[in-house]
């Protein structure tokens, strides 16, 4: 039996953000927002820090990439935690100097 490989992005800030929430890298994630990041999650404003230790590092959450706009900045994702399960996300980001200014996510 061959083992599921996750699929990561293809942009490189978004691919190390994906690597953090995989490997439940918390000070990773952290380094990889802009100061004044925001974020949305099916539309609704979160705190971005506070939302992910809820959705992510709290509830061991895992980020594998489906299908990829054209410079890997939106995505679907197959996403996974304790809390939800498993759902097809949509995934958009903003990444300015080498930092994640925005992302929103949101079940389709």
């Amino acid at each position: 039996m061959t083992a599921k490989t996750t699929r990561l992005p293809i942009h490189p800030v978004v691919r190390k953000f994906a690597e953090a929430i995989n490997t439940g890298d918390r000070a990773s994630f952290r380094e990889l927002l802009a100061r004044d990041a925001v974020m949305t999650d099916d539309g609704n404003p979160h705190d971005p820090a506070a939302w992910a230790d809820r959705e992510i590092f709290n509830a061991n959450g895992h980020f594998d990439v489906c299908r990829e706009d054209p410079g890997g900045l939106g995505m679907i994702v197959t996403y996974r935690n304790d809390t939800w399960g498993t759902m097809s996300t949509r995934w958009d980001f903003t990444v300015r100097g080498g930092k994640i200014s925005r992302f929103d996510t949101g079940q389709v």
